[in-house]
């Protein structure tokens, strides 16, 4: 049993909606099978944008989603995605699995993915290989009300009036895919580009640079000594990979205990990553205007078997929506610097909240977390103290529950819970401090199998249930968690 004191009035700040974004990339099946079949498919669509993955989707809320990469990003040219699509120009996705891009999904398209999800757009700048030129226009393109070439051109192509777009990312991977540079020498081409990524007819953008790679804190270091004024946001990747071994990752199914337990240890280490990161910030911008964004975070497994290796299609179970439900409680609680985190990725690729095949498509236990979480999307975080129990396999131990609490514009608390350890139940006593508590309900993510997952063949194999056995009473929550799961609890005064 564990004791925990959730204080209900100790507003610790907005949790940012954004947390909770997403990350589509020209990737494998993400855009082209996952999101778009075009306006003459047999597929359902709307405007060539799949209809059963946009209602899935759309009942997730989403706050942003980030496009075109990756690393397809620093290579691509936006100009040949605008236009009639007969005349767009082809090319080799030299990135990923050597396929052609005949760039349909372009500009407007993503756009109005963004409409229809009623999702801000959070769109990645090519710096490793285009022009500041080119980025430059392609802003004014998107945004300008008002008589330029850009303007005139996207007129043309059939979009009167501008969007709005708040999120542009200056380069991607710079430190590697993305031009393979040196922390000093993108610091003075993010100067140099962001100048030109310019706020069009009170469009006001959001600028984030490319931040580091998992722990390579110089690299954060130089970026903020010499350039932190100019940005808004900076990037930060990492990805949780079971073996550490890039050429072997491990399994995305099949796996065994040691296997789920490496996994979640190393999935913890994104706590240490913000909190080492976010001490180098402070001393820059110690009033913590600048934003982390975690726009590329999951699981990365080997390849399903007889897949292109090139498209990164994995299978996703139980032990993807733990790791899910883990990061999502890390980012809230460190609130107060990240401003955005982008699960890669959205569809048919590493950690995907939708699998499709053909016309085909099922939901994955990842899918579920980000429906149970959306309560936290704007609400104000809730302290939570407690000592979590330790889990240990063999000779390691990692703590067992991860917890994250809020509270809404309504007043109701939700409390997000996950039970790491794939042996035991853990009972949970929560005493609510200044509030009262009336009415609990709650839904539950669990199976008996913690390497559980869904398929076409079997859809709802893994998904949430009603939550029995929490109780209330004299203020004091109590519920158990079953191994390996993920739960949100709703309390009502």
């Amino acid at each position: 049993m564990v004791d925990v004191i959730l204080k209900a009035d100790s507003d610790q700040g907005l949790i940012n909606r954004n947390i909770y974004g997403h990350f589509s990339e020209h990737l494998g099946r993400c855009i082209y099978e996952g999101l778009w079949v075009g306006e003459d498919s047999p597929i359902p669509n709307t405007d060539g944008i799949r209809n059963d993955v946009l209602t899935a989707l759309q009942k997730l809320n989403i706050p942003v989603l980030r496009w075109p990469g990756g690393c397809f990003a620093d290579e691509y040219h936006w100009k040949d995605g605008v236009g009639p699509k007969s005349e767009r120009a082809r090319m080799i996705n030299t990135h990923w699995g050597g396929v052609e891009e005949n760039n349909h999904f372009g500009t407007h398209e993503f756009l109005r993915l963004c409409e229809l999800l009623g999702t801000e757009p959070y769109i990645s700048g090519n710096l490793g290989s285009g022009t500041v030129q080119e980025m430059q226009e392609w802003v004014e393109y998107i945004t300008f009300d008002g008589e330029s070439p850009m303007a005139n051109w996207r007129k043309s192509n059939g979009r009167e009036e501008p969007w709005k777009m708040k999120y542009f990312g200056v380069g991607n991977e710079n430190w590697g895919c993305g031009g393979n540079m040196r922390p000093e020498y993108y610091a003075d081409e993010y100067r140099r580009y962001a100048t030109y990524v310019r706020n069009y007819s009170g469009n006001e953008i959001y600028k984030i640079a490319c931040g580091p790679n998992e722990g390579n804190y110089e690299w954060m270091e130089v970026l903020m000594r010499e350039a932190a004024r100019f940005m808004d946001g900076i990037s930060l990747h990492y990805y949780t990979i079971p073996t550490g071994e890039w050429n072997d990752k491990g399994a995305a199914t099949g796996f065994g205990e040691a296997e789920w337990f490496t996994t979640l240890k190393k999935t913890l280490h994104m706590d240490e990553l913000l909190v080492k990161h976010s001490e180098i910030m402070d001393k820059y911008d110690p009033e913590g205007r600048v934003g982390i964004i975690v726009d590329e975070w999951g699981t990365w497994y080997n390849v399903e078997p007889g897949t292109n290796p090139g498209f990164l299609y994995q299978q996703n179970t139980m032990r993807d929506a733990v790791l899910a439900g883990v990061n999502l409680n890390i980012f809230n609680q460190h609130n107060k610097r990240v401003h955005m985190a982008n699960l890669a990725q959205i569809v048919n690729v590493l950690q995907s909240l939708v699998l499709t095949e053909g016309d085909k498509m099922l939901l994955t236990p990842t899918y579920h977390v980000f429906d149970m979480y959306q309560v936290h999307m704007d609400a104000q975080r809730l302290d939570l103290n407690y000592e979590s129990p330790g889990y240990t396999f063999g000779e390691e131990t990692i703590p067992q529950l991860s917890l994250s609490a809020s509270r809404n514009k309504d007043g109701v608390i939700h409390v997000t819970a996950c039970n790491l350890s794939h042996t035991d139940e853990l009972e949970v006593v929560c005493q609510l401090d200044a509030a009262q508590a009336a009415k609990v309900n709650g839904q539950i993510l669990h199976h008996t199998d913690f390497g559980a997952f869904n398929t076409f063949e079997q859809p709802n194999h893994v998904q949430p249930v009603a939550w029995d056995g929490i109780t209330v009473e004299n203020n004091t929550l109590r519920f158990v968690l079953p191994p390996a799961s993920v739960g949100v609890l709703a309390v009502e005064g």
